[in-house]
């Protein structure tokens, strides 16, 4: 590793941004990339307004349902929640600080709500730095995420249906 990634003890600024500022600086982004951070992050807290909104199932799934969408195809023809059955619930429940109960709704609705609320601060400091914070290659980093929800979403899924 390169030495003048490193940051040092005799430096002025020791504090944790600082050093990963240092070991990441990100790659640099033109302006449509920082619009399109900007027009992501107000997506996301849209859908963090409209979970505010909505009621918790109480059964666990079938939160959805109850404003205008329709019932899952998935549990309605086949009779077995679907991967995603309770994603919903999960972030209704997150958005209230009910983090057992969104765990317990869907347990890779939880982490993808994690990931969405991350997701907005990240987004803001990247457009002010003009740089993707903390991340030089993002299609990796993308592909990382993606892989790991869907794991956790496969193997969630798999469970429920075993028990």
């Amino acid at each position: 590793m390169n030495s003048n990634l490193k940051p040092t003890a005799n430096s002025t600024d020791s504090s944790l941004l600082s050093a990963l500022r240092t070991l990441h600086p990100g790659i640099s982004i033109g302006w449509r990339m920082r619009l399109l951070l900007i027009v992501w992050s107000l997506f996301l807290i849209a859908g963090f307004g409209v979970a505010t909104q909505m009621t918790p199932d109480s059964g666990g799934s079938g939160t959805r349902q109850k404003p205008v969408f329709a019932p899952c195809i998935i549990k309605t023809r086949f009779s077995i929640p679907c991967p995603s059955c309770g994603m919903t619930t999960s972030f209704t429940h997150f958005v209230r600080g009910q983090i057992r109960q969104s765990a317990e709704a869907n347990t890779s609705g939880l982490v993808l709500a994690v990931v969405c609320l991350v997701m907005i601060p990240w987004s803001w400091i990247s457009v002010y730095r003009h740089r993707l914070w903390l991340v030089s290659q993002p299609e990796t980093c993308l592909l990382w995420l993606i892989c790991s929800l869907v794991s956790i979403t496969v193997i969630e899924w798999a469970f429920r249906l075993n028990f």
